[in-house]
Order: structure tokens, then sequence, then C-alpha cells
């Protein structure tokens, strides 16, 4: 017994049992946590904009889901996105039961890829209901649209007014509309002509109508076609280029939606290598189709050769009307087309407005009915993707209107955020913009910019006084001990 009581008085005994004490109590403190977190699971994205987190309109999307939807991700074991695609899938399960999704290697099960008709790897596949959605690679934007695709029972048609100028919607040039309509018809929009001398009605099966730059002027018949439409709860998209269109003009006037008649000018385009007739937009009123604009960062949109819309103060009974978007504090409204053709374009005090200038404007016209309709406060669930026939009168009719019809062109619409301003107004005109601006989530490069005195500061402070400061405190631990010695 002496010789155990030595022992365990002996301090490298002590020191031992600690040890061995703290290691224990630490083997511990993982366990619980370990067992807390499989029973608690909770997922915190600090990356700036949320870049792994589902967005909100994929999360309402999913817990609205009625049928249960099987997502097939066809990855290779060794496949380098496979363990990205897992974990967005997973978070999709984490939201509803309703979804759930496997994992399989084509190569270790061909029957299944063989059913399926897997031609290449990195396939997924969403089925529910009996209906199919095939895409290549997991995105979250490609995700949430298959689900819209499978919930939808009816596609929903987008109108393209014609006759008048307009770009081709199936033109792939520069000025032409291709691009916009694969956009929309990836949402399972389809997209029409309409030329209203020959149908002489806007369809009933218009979910949006858009007029996109009409070079020439809409005969009074068309005018009063558009308006009725307008007046049963239609919906109207219309891009107006400056000077154009006179006729239509006064149509939105009777909405509230004022067209000038001007060009803006902007001097901040030039920071971003551009024309001055291209006005860079970074101020968003709060609204459904602007309020992604703003939510993590403020992302940009070019209104290339616009002019001004405004919304006038008091408008008629039973219209709201507001400003959307508003260009830079460096841009003007240059009345004088001729000088600016002339390049001598210059801000005149009391004839020129001075920016920010308004560029967008929407309406919101109640219309008497006596059937109920879905609103912009409606959830956007299964249900409102398949409306019954009797809610599909609206009891509101919309107007969206913005002055250059250009931004949605080809050789503009995927510059900035235009492709989103564009599908978002279509999708609140159609009641569905919580659906179609559904964006991936990118990584921002953020460079650091320093002045030359923080330069100067940041080269002594790390690169040079650090290892002096070691060498100094090497030379005198070593001169001391030399004397000691």
């Amino acid at each position: 017994m002496e010789g155990v009581r030595q022992l365990l008085t002996r301090r490298g005994t002590r020191y031992g049992l600690n040890t061995a004490l703290a290691l224990m109590l630490f083997l511990a403190i993982v366990v619980v946590v370990e067992a807390l977190a499989i029973r608690h699971n909770v997922r915190v994205d600090l990356t700036e904009g949320r870049r792994h987190s589902l967005s909100d309109q994929s999360i309402r999307l999913v817990r609205s889901l009625e049928k249960d939807v099987h997502a097939i991700a066809f990855y290779r074991t060794d496949e380098p996105g496979r363990a990205a695609a897992q974990d967005l899938l997973t978070q999709y399960a984490q939201v509803s039961p309703k979804f759930r999704f496997e994992l399989v290697d084509p190569d270790r099960h061909p029957g299944m890829s063989r059913r399926y008709g897997i031609a290449a790897p990195t396939t997924v596949v969403l089925e529910s209901g009996g209906k199919e959605e095939k895409f290549q690679g997991a995105e979250e934007e490609k995700i949430t649209n298959a689900l819209v695709k499978l919930l939808r029972t009816k596609r929903r048609v987008v109108y393209f007014l014609t006759g008048h100028g307009e770009a081709a919607l199936d033109s792939a040039g520069r000025q032409g509309l291709s691009q916009v309509k694969q956009a929309l018809s990836e949402v399972e929009y389809e997209v029409k002509p309409l030329l209203l001398l020959r149908e002489r009605e806007v369809p009933n099966d218009a979910a949006v109508l858009v007029i996109a730059g009409p070079q020439s002027e809409l005969l009074p018949t068309e005018l009063q076609l558009i308006e009725a439409y307008v007046k049963r709860g239609g919906n109207l998209l219309v891009l107006l280029d400056p000077f154009t269109a006179p006729g239509l003009t006064d149509l939105l006037k009777k909405y509230g939606i004022v067209m000038g008649k001007d060009i803006i000018v902007d001097r901040l385009s030039r920071v971003f290598g551009g024309d001055y007739l291209l006005p860079v937009v970074t101020q968003y009123e709060p609204h459904p189709i602007t309020n992604e604009f703003t939510k993590d960062v403020v992302l940009a949109t070019i209104l290339p050769y616009a002019r001004t819309v405004d919304a006038v103060a008091e408008p008629q009974k039973g219209i709201t009307v507001q400003v959307l978007v508003r260009t830079s504090s460096e841009s003007w409204a240059e009345t004088d087309k001729a000088a600016l053709d002339r390049g001598e374009a210059k801000f005149d005090e009391g004839q020129d407005r001075r920016g920010p200038l308004p560029v967008g404007a929407l309406a919101t016209i109640e219309v008497q009915s006596d059937v109920q309709g879905p609103t912009s406060e409606v959830p956007k669930t299964e249900k409102t993707l398949n409306p019954e026939p009797s809610t599909l009168n609206q009891k509101k009719g919309r107007i969206v209107a913005y002055g250059t019809s250009a931004f949605m062109q080809n050789n503009y619409v995927n510059l900035a955020g235009n492709r989103d301003l564009f599908l978002n107004s279509v999708g609140w005109l159609a009641e569905e913009e919580h659906l179609i601006a559904i964006r991936p989530r990118q990584a921002k490069f953020t460079p650091l910019v320093l002045t030359a005195n923080q330069a100067r500061l940041a080269f002594w402070g790390i690169l040079v006084l650090p290892p002096l400061a070691m060498i100094g405190t090497w030379l005198v631990v070593f001169l001391r001990r030399r004397r000691s010695a």
C-alpha cells in the first residue's frame, strides 16, 4: 500500500491522471455534442448572399407540396459534383417529407439508367403523379423550375404584340427576342405572337400581353382592344422606346403612367465602360418585382436608350400607381433630341430634368366583377399554380411599363439584372413572380482596394515589422544566455 501511495503522490502520476481526466471529459463533450447534432440539426450559412442555402421561393414551393416528389440524381461515385448534388437535394428534402431523393451510379445500375433513358451522367430526374422532368446538372434554379413544370397541369400563354416593327420572337440576332422566349419557355410559359388586326381581340387565355418596342403607331382599333383587355382584368407589359407610339402613351396616361418626351443621359454609365445612353439603375422601390434586387446585395440593371416613366400623384379612383425603378443622380432627361443626334447634348437648367429619374412604373386597376380571382398576396403553392376555371378572371388588371424595349433584346438581356427584371415583371403580372424569380447563388469576387497610405501601413505592419521583432527577440535571448554562461 505504501508503494501505491507513493506512486499516486508522484508529480508525474498526478499530471498523468489530470491529463487522462481532461481527455475523458473532452471525449464526453464531443459525444454529447454529436448526439445533440444528430437530434437537432441546425445549418447556418454565413456566406455572402447565402450561396449555400435555398431561396425563399424554393422553400415556399416545396413546403406547399401535396403530392410526393421523387428525385433521382444519376451521378457516378467518383463524379466531382456528386457531393454538391447530394447536399443540395438534402436541403430540399429537409424542407418537406413530400420531397425525397436518391443518388444512383449509372454504371452500377444500368437497368435503372435504361428505364429513365439516361444517356449521360449528372442527369437529374424528377417524377410526381405520373409526370417526369429531366435535366442536366443539379442546380437550384433547374430543380425548382422542374418542380413548377411538374405541378402545373396547364401551360399559361404570354402573347407578344406584332405588326408595328417590334423585335422578332424567333430572331437570334442582337436585337431579337429568342433568349427571352427561351427563358419564358423554361418555366412552362407558352409564348405566342399576336396580330390584333387579324384576331380582333386579346385571347381569353392570355396571362400577359407584352408590347415590346413598337416602331409605328398602333391603330385606334388596336388601342381600343388593348384597353378592353385591361378593363376586364388583363395584364399588360409595355416597353416603349423614346419618341414612339404616342397613341399608346395616351392610353397609359389614362391609368396614371406618364411617358416622358425625352431621353435619359447618364454619366454613371461611363464608369462601367458604356455609352451615355446606357442608364444604370440601382434604385428600386419596394415591390415583389424588385425586392430580390436589394435583398442581399444591390443588383444593377442597364436600360439602354430609355425615356422617363412617371406615376401621377393623384390617379383616377380605383387605380393605384407607383414608380418601380430609378436611374442615378448623375443622369438627366434630355429633351432636345436634335442636339442629342448631333452629339451636343448637355444639361440645360430649367429645361431638362435632373436625376434620379423614374424609368419604370406600374398600375393596378380595380375591375368591377363578382368573380374573385387570385391576388398578389396569395401564397404561391401547388394550388395557385392550377387555379380553377372560375378564378381565372382577375379582380384587378395590371400594367407594368418601362421606357425602353432594348434591355430585353438578345444583346442586353443577360447584362446585370436585366433578365431578372423582365422575368419578374412577367411573373408579377401573371401572379407567379415567386416562381420565376429564382436565381442561382453565385460567388461574388470582392477585391480589397487600398489607398497608398493603407498599402504602406500593410507593408510595414505585415511584411517588415513582425520578422524584425522576431529577429530582435531572438538576439536578446541569445545574448542573455551567452552572458549567463
